[in-house]
């Protein structure tokens, strides 16, 4: 795989300590009864990972003069919706893994209860963040910021998208239904995650779509790489594992395309999320490096 840019690469660290430092000052460890709840939330959100969708709240965020500060704290916000995702979805109930990058699960580490309660506790908490004041000063502002991660996170988006996911299992989908569930699961989170700098920087409607069409372009790139890493990954390097969705009989990008026409599907969106970037010039820099980068991941 080609190296990553040293800009993007440097980027990237320097958000993922950013965020590592802001988690762990919004979730203190808790000298109380139930302590064993914030370790969990801890667990989940202080294990690593590419904090992707972090990145694009916060290069979308300076791309618009947005206060670093203000920033760190909504991409804090979606790490927390992400990562209460991925505790419930290792759940027995759900996809019953056991390993999430590179070591256990959360219910493996605590328990089950534990782990649905650390996941209800982060996605509320998400929710309180955006609507401090410290977010933002403008309460317009910051309801729109609840309103469309609410959005993107709900029923009619991530959520919604884990339920077709379940019902892909025994239901055949073709490439027009997956291309939705897609959508929903992942590229919606994604979308609001790009999105959200504009929504802090009170943004036009011309960027918020140039960046609404980035996002749609890059979540359905990122889902098709990550179709190709459960095949032709490593498990070492992905953090979990592998072939999954064959052994489930799920239909996928890569199952009905084939592997090489799912890999230049990836990177001609790629190449089209970067085109509607146009609009910002130099500035989107970054994001472009990052369209290319979902594609070319190995992990």
């Amino acid at each position: 795989m080609p190296s990553l840019p040293k800009t993007l690469t440097a980027a990237m660290a320097d958000t993922v300590e950013q965020v590592e430092a802001a988690i762990d000052v919004l979730l203190p460890r808790a000298d109380l009864v139930e302590a064993r709840l914030f370790d969990a939330m801890r667990y989940g959100c202080l294990g690593g990972g590419k904090r992707l969708r972090p990145f694009l709240v916060m290069e979308s965020a300076r791309m618009f003069g947005v206060n670093p500060a203000c920033a760190l704290r909504a991409a804090a916000a979606v790490e927390f919706i992400h990562c209460y995702s991925l505790i419930h979805d290792d759940l027995p109930a759900m996809d019953d893994s056991e390993l999430r990058r590179g070591r256990k699960t959360v219910h493996v580490q605590f328990d089950e209860a534990t782990a649905i309660l650390a996941g209800d506790g982060l996605l509320t908490q998400a929710f309180e963040i955006l609507a401090d004041p410290e977010t933002h000063e403008d309460p317009q502002v910051r309801c729109k910021l609840v309103a469309a991660l609410a959005k993107a996170a709900g029923p009619r988006g991530m959520v919604g998208g884990q339920m077709l996911d379940l019902i892909a299992e025994t239901t055949s989908f073709d490439i027009g239904a997956i291309t939705r569930l897609q959508r929903m699961k992942t590229g919606d989170m994604i979308a609001f995650s790009a999105c959200a700098g504009a929504i802090l920087g009170r943004a036009g409607a011309p960027q918020h779509h140039a960046l609404q069409a980035y996002a749609h372009d890059l979540g359905l790139a990122f889902q098709i790489a990550d179709d190709l890493l459960d095949v032709e990954g490593v498990q070492d390097e992905v953090g979990k594992p592998l072939g999954r969705d064959d052994v489930a009989g799920k239909a996928t990008f890569v199952s009905i395309l084939g592997v090489e026409r799912a890999r230049d599907q990836a990177r001609r969106l790629a190449n089209q999320a970067a085109m509607h970037l146009d609009i910002f010039g130099e500035r989107a820099e970054m994001l472009r490096q990052v369209a290319q980068f979902v594609v070319e991941r190995r992990s």
